[in-house]
């Protein structure tokens, strides 16, 4: 199949075309790297079916697919809060005008949501049933609340023009293609923890985290697009292993064999208490379920982090900066 996938550079979005590859497809990627990496996806762009176009889906732009993937947003804090109208505009916008060319071309869609768009919930652990209790004005709006419209938005096309459409709620991930200053919960502690300075928990870090190795999500992805029984559906993909932000941190201190200790600072407005995805619906219909237990996950990731890091002290040594 010819495949695009939106946001293709990024994190997950890297490792998605890596499958796809894999499994014989043809890849456009298209990404503004805003927060995506041309590092990333180098390992594939000497590849035959592989393509790389610089390309904003804010705007619109022709192509012709079989299938896909909107994958295109900042997802960390970081980067949402530093591109809040850039964020807003990519998955409502942007997904607009993926959903038109993708109805000209009558290509499958899968819409990449988030497990923020249940906000901080009231209900656990998180069904795709449940609407979700979000601030639509708070800190996190800019990402959550374009989130979720952009699920209406992916919505109305199967309602009105029978679209072949998915919607996909994706939990903490983590993995390597990393950013590096992500911010987010696994990607701070690992490099905190490298480094042999303070991990820093938010909170009194009894809030509980559930996380999912990015070749998991990866497979969940391409079940959701592929597997007969999915269109018009929505589904929780991550790991329902619940541990607290404390636990998690004292395990990556653990596994980087790091001098590092707790610090303790103010809890990040309107963090959520729980994060567990209720993954019976997606084990049902895709036959999905992650594999790869958190500890051999985690090991990977710091590895890979390990060498990101050594390398980037080697460059800074090479050009003779301190």
């Amino acid at each position: 199949m010819d495949v695009l996938v939106a946001g293709g550079a990024g994190f997950v979005g890297s490792h998605l075309c890596a499958r796809l590859l894999k499994d014989g497809h043809r890849v456009l990627c298209v990404d503004n790297l805003l927060t995506g990496s041309e590092r990333n996806i180098r390992p594939l762009l000497g590849q035959e079916n592989f393509t790389f176009q610089r390309q904003d889906v804010i705007y619109p732009f022709a192509f012709d697919a079989d299938a896909v993937f909107q994958l295109a947003s900042p997802a960390s804090p970081v980067g949402y809060w530093e591109h809040p109208f850039e964020t807003i505009r990519v998955n409502t916008e942007g997904t607009m005008h993926l959903l038109r060319e993708s109805q000209r071309c009558n290509a499958r869609f899968l819409m990449a949501s988030t497990s923020e768009a249940y906000g901080n919930p009231l209900v656990h652990p998180q069904t795709e049933d449940y609407w979700g209790n979000v601030n639509p004005t708070g800190p996190r709006s800019c990402y959550d609340e374009s989130k979720r419209l952009g699920e209406t938005i992916t919505m109305e096309f199967h309602r009105q023009y029978n679209m072949d459409v998915r919607i996909v709620r994706i939990f903490n991930t983590y993995g390597p293609n990393s950013q590096l200053n992500d911010g987010r919960m696994i990607p701070n502690f690992i490099m905190q923890a490298l480094s042999d300075e303070p991990v820093t928990v938010h909170g009194d870090g009894q809030q509980t985290r559930s996380i999912c190795y990015v070749d998991d999500l990866v497979d969940g992805l391409m079940r959701a697009m592929f597997m007969p029984g999915t269109k018009g559906e929505i589904f929780n993909l991550g790991n329902p292993e619940e541990h607290t932000v404390l636990e998690w941190a004292g395990m990556i201190i653990k596994l980087c064999q790091s001098s590092s200790h707790i610090l303790f600072e103010e809890k990040r407005v309107e963090d959520p208490e729980r994060r567990r995805p209720d993954i019976s619906k997606s084990q049902r219909v895709l036959d999905w379920r992650p594999t790869i237990d958190p500890e051999t996950g985690l090991q990977r990731t710091i590895a890979w982090f390990r060498q990101e890091m050594e390398q980037s002290t080697s460059c800074l040594s090479a050009t003779g900066h301190p």
